[in-house]
């Protein structure tokens, strides 16, 4: 008898049945069925029928992520009101309603109270506690906009709303006093709005020889060019002269009224790898307009820090000045839309610098200490680390803008098959296998170009050998005649990013020019081969830099660049470190802007450990690549030992067969993988946890 499972599989179900059959294929009996129905609200079910696919996995994933972020919030926002107790900053009918002793620093059960606003129960209503602020304000607004509080023809008073107040404490801090209070309504509007954050490489990926950016513009001149007529009939070319002596050309079905407007556009131009503007034919630069959509944020986010920065003030000045001169401006996604994380938190560490001099609670060690005690009860680590920082440090790094570093998910990166780690843990003594080398590492580039170049082989499609017409016959040695030969083409393999037949046949020593196609590789010959991906990527970009001598670029210091390039995640921590990368080597600003745009490299992994590849490496080298100083003190014992025939029960036989050929240590140059990793590890594809079994294991 035999059992078969079967699926019915539908667009939101899925039934199954689980039968016996007997030697003949006849159904006997049938076990169990049932089925499962997957949930999908209607336009769910019109998004799968129109082949817009978005399963409830997705949908459960984005959700989780919402949640996430909402119970980071929150959890920074009760790190703050525990620490902001202890200050004794916050009003007294917010922290009356905030769990100190059991749930720290949570709202109690059915409380969530508004800080500035406190409940009178005599007359059942709110009074917004900042009046005094709220009245400084009002007065700053009574000076610039006078005819705000007063219209003459209805004769009704304007009313400013009590959350401006925010914008002015935020201005007003940076220079002056602000009540304790207030510094915590501000750090808590800090703690709810801080700012986009991005990793190195989330950026939107910038296109090559284009140049985009956000410009708000006014138009000055509209004419109509009625001898260039649209291909369709109902639609006119118009030239739009915008204020900075720019021309936008569009078509148009009427005519267009927009002499004085102001309209946004995205504009690209294009440029040539050195930066410079690509001119056409009539001497004019070529640029392309078009108008912005939803889906820029990227470009909307450039155009509101630009217009910030122009500014030359902070984010909350920004806000506070416009709407003084201009109180019917939306703020929220439209004076300030996504913008990054700096702003905010250059804007709180000049606010939270001025305060430090007018509230003795934040000087004050004993206290900080306490805080510390508070938060960190059981870290002692974190604790003592920061325990020489003061209040400014423990608000911006560790509460409002602490960003969770990412998992390393090191567990899933394979171990090396060939090292191993020694340690004592608990008084027992432990091996764990080392993790592979990443592939982007300079080590791993250079040992798997040499692995390719071992395994290169030139075929000829069609020759005469001994008056014979034979296909694919191996001419490698017709071109590559000497270890010169190798050398060259190693330099120059090494000096790419990737390489394909078609290109590799044109390496300028082979002089096949037109005779190419009467050849090939051994290789895929459509397929592209990785090169040294880092080397060139590198060396790319120290070309654009002046005055780099052409000796940098040693091993060192591409090891160096390297390591700073792949570990440094965070885009402004990667452009500290290059500073101090090009002051040690004498560099220029250019080394720091161009590599501050350097794309991360991927996070992949090679099939061996750095140390085991290192070596291995050694014995792969060829030409003037080659030195046996560079050989592992173990390599060469074992090399010595295996060419005397001197016994030693670490190498095996099998090993002693394979390097029979072997009269000196010079012999060991250019050897294939598997050779050298019978020399150097003793073993090549074989498993290295053999385990030799007796008796079968009981379960």
């Amino acid at each position: 008898m035999k059992k078969i499972l079967g699926l019915d599989l539908g667009t939101n179900s899925i039934g199954w049945a689980l039968v016996e059959i007997d030697d003949n294929g006849n159904a006997v009996k049938i076990i169990k069925l049932g089925s499962r129905i997957i949930p999908m609200d209607e336009r769910a079910m019109s998004d799968f029928n129109t082949g817009a696919l978005k399963t409830q996995t997705a949908e459960r994933t984005r959700l989780r992520g919402v949640r996430r972020l909402q119970e980071r919030h929150l959890l920074r926002r009760e790190r703050l009101h525990r620490v902001l107790n202890i200050l004794g900053f916050l009003p007294e009918h917010y922290s009356n309603s905030i769990d100190f002793e059991k749930q720290f620093g949570k709202f109690k059960e059915n409380l969530e109270p508004n800080l500035v606003y406190r409940h009178d129960e005599s007359t059942d209503s709110f009074e917004f506690i900042f009046k005094k602020s709220f009245g400084e304000m009002v007065n700053e607004f009574k000076k610039t906009q006078p005819s705000l509080f007063y219209n003459k023809s209805n004769g009704v008073e304007t009313k400013i709303p009590y959350d401006w107040t925010i914008y002015y404490l935020r201005k007003k801090a940076l220079t002056q006093k602000i009540e304790k209070e207030e510094l915590a309504w501000l750090l808590l509007n800090f703690n709810q709005k801080r700012g986009y954050y991005q990793l190195r490489g989330e950026d939107e990926e910038e296109k090559l020889n284009k140049l985009e950016e956000y410009y708000s513009l006014k138009v000055v001149n509209v004419t109509a060019d009625i001898e260039n007529k649209s291909f369709r009939k109902d639609e006119i070319w118009y030239n739009v002269e915008l204020e900075n002596g720019w021309i936008y050309r569009r078509t148009s079905k009427t005519p267009l009224d927009w002499v004085g407007q102001i309209k946004d556009f995205i504009v690209t131009t294009d440029i040539d790898e050195n930066g410079n503007i690509k001119i056409d034919k009539d001497g004019k630069a070529k640029r392309s307009f078009r108008a912005p959509s939803e889906d820029d944020w990227n470009l909307l986010k450039k155009k509101t820090e630009s217009e910030v920065l122009k500014s030359d003030k902070t984010v909350g000045c920004y806000i506070f000045d416009t709407l003084l001169e201009k109180p019917t401006q939306k703020i929220n996604g439209k004076l300030v839309r996504t913008i990054e994380r700096k702003f905010y938190k250059q804007e709180l560490e000049a606010i939270l610098k001025c305060q430090l001099g007018f509230h003795t609670e934040l000087k004050n060690s004993e206290l900080y200490t306490v805080c510390l005690e508070e938060l960190y009860e059981n870290n002692d680590n974190h604790r003592n680390s920061i325990g020489n920082k003061d209040f400014a440090h423990l608000f911006l790094n560790d509460i409002i803008f602490y960003q969770r570093p990412l998992k390393s998910k090191k567990s899933l990166i394979n171990n090396c098959p060939y090292e191993t780690r020694t340690f004592v843990k608990d008084g027992i003594k432990e091996t764990q296998g080392i993790k592979c080398i990443a592939k982007s590492n300079p080590l791993f580039q250079e040992f798997r170009l040499w692995q390719f170049l071992q395994n290169l082989k030139i075929y000829e499609k069609e020759k005469i050998v001994d008056g014979k017409l034979k296909t694919d016959v191996d001419v490698t040695n017709e071109f590559l005649k000497t270890e010169e030969d190798w050398v060259n083409l190693f330099d120059w393999l090494n000096e790419r990013k990737s390489i394909e037949q078609k290109m590799f046949l044109k390496y300028p020593p082979f002089n096949l020019k037109k005779n190419a196609e009467k050849f090939r590789w051994n290789y895929v010959e459509d397929k592209e081969y990785p090169c040294n991906e880092t080397y060139s990527a590198i060396n790319a970009k120290l070309k654009k830099c002046e005055n780099i001598p052409a000796s940098f670029l040693t091993k060192e210091q591409e090891f160096s660049l390297w390591h700073l390039l792949y570990s440094v995640e965070d885009k402004y921590e990667i452009e500290k470190a290059l500073k101090k990368f090009a002051d040690r080597n004498e560099l220029g600003d250019d080394f720091v802007n161009e590599f501050k745009k350097f794309p991360p490299f991927k996070k992949d992994y090679g099939s061996y450990s750095e140390k085991a590849i290192k070596k291995l490496l050694p014995l792969m080298r060829r030409g003037k690549y080659w030195n046996k100083s560079t050989f592992h003190p173990q390599t060469i014992e074992r090399i010595h030992k295996i060419i005397t025939s001197e016994y030693d029960e670490k190498i095996r036989n099998r090993v002693r067969e394979k390097a029979i050929q072997f009269s000196n240590i010079d012999d060991c140059k250019n050897l294939p993988l598997w050779l050298t990793c019978y020399i150097v590890c003793d073993r090549h594809s074989e498993s290295g946890n053999i385990k030799q079994w007796k008796t079968p294991p009981r379960y």
